[in-house]
């Protein structure tokens, strides 16, 4: 279950917290905006600490109080507000000595840390020695017996801040995905120079020590190789690399993208850099082949939407593990595993991350790989299958075809590619179904499957012109790829196997809509980019008030009756309500927000940001709520409207979209392969059980295939969504860091769970 607020306001009152950043700059202010509110709001005193643990050390005004209003406006800047600066004197006793001093006069006792393992690994051991520190500040005078009794022990809690993710025991560290979004628009732009002039990119990316920049861009961006120090090529690697160049040439190509991560090395630990990648296609292909080197433009640029949600949730996650910390309690990490917030024992993180660069060292590249984790295998895999796994020489016997039903969503041509790829890989014949399930009804299935066109129309009408196709094409499964209507017309297909048996065959649904309202699916193909694009929008919406104060904007997003988009763009970009369908509320409700805004006004904050799902409630509609708030607010703020409308379906996919759909195609075509398989029968292919049909969607923490037929009880089809949905409660977060002051859900939280356990079981199967 994702994190909740358990603590009841005033669990802090008199004590205090303090939040430093390391120097992994990552863009970790959405974390240190949500420590600072959630700790106010809790009813401690917060202090920002100035760059790192040297503030510490020195004290002084580096060492100050932070207020509600000192946070605002900084989720959409990169980096951190507060600094950070790497301190040699924090790694002696001596300068230890001064920052325990510098926190028991100011009464702190919680310490909350945002950064790599270096300043983690720092932390825990100030929170070892903390005793023994207070012990010799007594005996020196540096603080008196009365203020080291006060302070007895230190609070630690760890949040991971660092664009490589790098860190062992989190899927996603803070900073990484808006990495991935500045390496993903650089290759994009290159993949257009690339084409017009026939050339070989070789992009180098950051990652020392971890290849997961390098990894998931080449997962993005289809890139021909890709170089990792996690597992290096085989020796022949020159020759390999130079027969796969050629091959792609030799399909029609007119490019060719080499990914390298900055750390990558041969199976000798040689490094293998650029250039040499670069001379070697020269020498050996006479290819035109240019190198370029990203840099540390990775790590500025404006956060992504995923990151401002992530630090957010883990930066109340953490306060959270503050509250609950006893002298007994081991420092431990705030991460994320799937969509679910855990922590983890600090050190117990910190040792595998080192045992990978062990494992690198000592050449055990396969274990280096595995203590990376699930997430980096799954995308290790995925890899080496569509890039280096070539079509066996036999081919199946089985047509699969792909087709994409309703709205579009970005994202969609990844999972049709590595569909079409992953197929052909496994000797299937592969088609194409233009239109949906209209073009199925009229055999438009033509081999190529380029962007494949949409349509909304549902099969039943169809059911004997479909049948008809499937027969002619001797189609032996179906891949749907779409949003609630591909869920619904797979459900007509499920019923139509009574009269049809040509409709008994395997099926899989990918879920794919802007509106992340497919049952069985905790995300869905398309919700990223869309997300992304409304926070962008909202940031140049606030940015346009900067000149202009007393301002309050209303905002209409897409999604139906699903309020996704509303809440977590809300999160994101910090906006004071966000009105949905699942979140009943009346007249009070919008009295009570007026009047929020208008205490807001009296503040240095003078402008605010209202979000109202399409369809959450028939008669407050946005014209309605902005007449209301344009009234109730005449002479204290005025009111300016804004409906994105269709540009919330557009745009550039986003890392995580195309990698999400690289991946769910992949792992349809490898559960659609072995069904068709289970179900055959003398040749034929007879499917008409409830597993034979299922959708494949993230559940939590892994990716799973649930049947069809189960998931009609999860569903409201009259509002076209799921009957539970686990981003309701992450609400009561953006109500808080709104500064609402309201009831908290104290029925969940997250536990302490070990990830040595994983390493144990790792080593055993060695």
């Amino acid at each position: 279950a994702p994190t909740v607020l358990w603590a009841v306001q005033g669990s802090l009152v008199g004590r205090a917290v303090a939040v430093e950043t390391g120097p992994s700059i990552a863009c970790m202010n959405a974390a240190v905006r949500a420590v600072v509110r959630v700790g106010i709001y809790t009813g401690a005193k917060v202090y920002f600490v100035h760059e790192g643990y040297q503030g510490l050390v020195d004290g002084g005004d580096n060492i100050k109080e932070a207020t509600w209003e000192s946070v605002s406006m900084m989720l959409q800047l990169g980096g951190t507000v507060i600094g950070s600066a790497r301190c040699q004197d924090f790694r002696t006793r001596e300068g230890r000595l001064k920052a325990a001093r510098n926190l028991v006069k100011r009464g702190i006792t919680n310490l909350c840390v945002i950064g790599g393992d270096g300043s983690l690994t720092g932390a825990d051991t100030f929170r070892a020695e903390w005793s023994g520190l207070l012990a010799d500040l007594v005996k020196t005078g540096g603080i008196t017996a009365d203020e080291a009794k006060k302070s007895s022990f230190l609070n630690i809690v760890g949040m991971v801040g660092s664009i490589d993710n790098d860190f062992c025991g989190t899927d996603m560290t803070i900073g990484t995905d808006s990495a991935l979004h500045r390496i993903m628009e650089i290759v994009d732009a290159i993949t257009t120079t690339a084409q017009s002039h026939q050339r070989t990119f070789v992009l180098e990316v950051m990652g020392r020590h971890c290849g997961y920049l390098a990894l998931v861009t080449s997962l993005a961006c289809g890139a021909d190789w890709v170089f990792i120090p996690e597992s290096p090529p085989e020796d022949d690697w020159e020759d390999h690399l130079c027969r796969r160049l050629t091959e792609t040439r030799g399909r029609g190509s007119r490019l060719n993208i080499i990914i390298v991560a900055e750390g990558a090395i041969d199976k000798h630990g040689k490094a293998i850099t650029s250039e040499d990648i670069k001379s070697l296609v020269v020498k050996r292909l006479g290819y035109d082949t240019r190198v370029t080197i990203l840099g540390h433009v990775q790590r500025g640029g404006t956060p992504s939407a995923f990151d401002r949600i992530l630090g957010s949730r883990m930066g109340v996650e953490a306060v959270m593990a503050l509250l609950e910390g006893t002298p007994d309690s081991p420092a431990c990490v705030v991460s994320l595993s799937g969509n679910q917030a855990v922590r983890l024992p600090l050190m117990e993180c910190v040792q595998v991350t080192k045992d990978v660069t062990t494992a690198m060292k000592e050449g055990r590249f396969d274990d280096a790989v595995k203590l990376r984790g699930r997430s980096f295998q799954n995308n290790w895999n995925v890899y080496k299958l569509l890039a280096h796994v070539r079509p066996p020489p036999t081919k199946s016997g089985y047509n699969l075809a792909v087709l994409n039903v309703g709205a579009p969503a970005a994202g969609m041509n990844a999972a049709v590619r590595s569909t079409v790829r992953i197929g052909i890989i496994h000797g299937h014949r592969m088609l194409a179904v233009h239109d949906g399930f209209e073009g199925l009804a009229e055999g438009k299935v033509p081999l190529r499957a380029r962007q494949l066109p949409l349509h909304w129309t549902l099969p039943k009408k169809y059911f004997e012109q479909i049948s008809a196709t499937i027969n002619d094409f001797s189609i032996h499964g179906l891949i749907i790829i779409g949003g609630f209507e591909a869920f619904t017309g797979s459900l007509e297909m499920i019923d139509g196997r009574a009269k049809f048996e040509e409709l008994c065959i395997p099926i899989c649904v990918i879920p794919a809509t802007v509106s992340n309202n497919v049952p069985g699916s905790d995300f869905s193909i398309g919700a990223d980019t869309a997300l992304n694009t409304i926070t962008m929008t909202c940031d140049r919406i606030k940015q346009s008030a900067a000149g202009t104060k007393r301002r309050v904007f209303i905002i209409e997003t897409m999604g139906g009756y699903c309020g996704y988009l509303a809440t977590m763009a809300g999160l994101a970009a910090g906006a004071d309500a966000a009105y949905i369908y699942e979140d009943p509320f009346t007249i009070r409700d919008l009295q009570i927000n007026v009047e929020h805004l208008t205490e807001k006004m009296k503040t240095t904050v003078k402008r605010g940001l209202v979000l109202r799902n399409e369809k959450c409630n028939d008669n407050y509609t946005t014209d309605f709520i902005f007449n209301l708030y344009s009234e109730e607010g005449k002479g204290i703020f005025d009111c300016r409207k804004n409906v994105l409308g269709h540009m919330q379906q557009g745009g550039t996919p986003t890392p995580f979209d195309r990698n999400f759909g690289t991946k769910m195609g992949t792992k349809a075509v490898a559960w659609i392969s072995g069904k068709i398989k289970e179900c055959s029968r003398h040749g034929r292919i007879f499917a008409n059980t409830a597993d034979s049909a299922c959708l494949l969607g993230m559940r939590r923490r892994s990716l799973v295939f649930q049947p069809l037929a189960e998931l009609k009880e999860q569903t409201d089809f009259d509002h076209r969504l799921p009957k539970e949905q686990w981003w309701l409660k992450l609400r009561p977060i953006l109500k808080i860091l709104a500064k609402y002051k309201i009831d908290l859900d104290t029925s969940e939280k997250a536990h302490l769970e070990h990830i040595m356990r994983k390493r144990v079981s790792m080593e055993s199967n060695i």
